[in-house]
């Protein structure tokens, strides 16, 4: 079971630095426009920009669904190898505290 959590780690931290900052920019501006809307006060048309952000939609109908597709991908990798790392240090930790007299 080694070998493969290794392997899970290492894809894991090469795809890191090329999915965070397209996750960070989604998050931000969907998390700034829906608060700007509601708590602002601001209207639709004064957070459209952060919208246009969000979808990517700055950079053309053609890319824009490719956005959010390598997007929702990256993010569910980052889910899944992380979820089976920490799955793992917990199955670890209660293998050690079964074997403790």
């Amino acid at each position: 079971m080694r070998k493969p959590l290794v392997l899970v780690r290492r894809l894991h931290a090469a795809v890191a630095p090329v999915v965070i900052a397209p996750l960070l920019i989604t998050v931000c501006s969907g998390m700034s426009y829906r608060l700007l809307k509601d708590w602002g006060g601001l209207s639709r048309d004064q957070v459209h920009w952060l919208m246009v952000l969000h979808e990517g939609e700055w950079l053309g109908p053609a890319a824009e669904p490719v956005v959010v597709l390598l997007n929702g991908l990256g993010l569910l990798w980052m889910l899944a190898t992380g979820a089976t790392m920490a799955g793992a240090a917990l199955l670890r930790k209660w293998g050690q505290r079964e074997g403790a007299p």
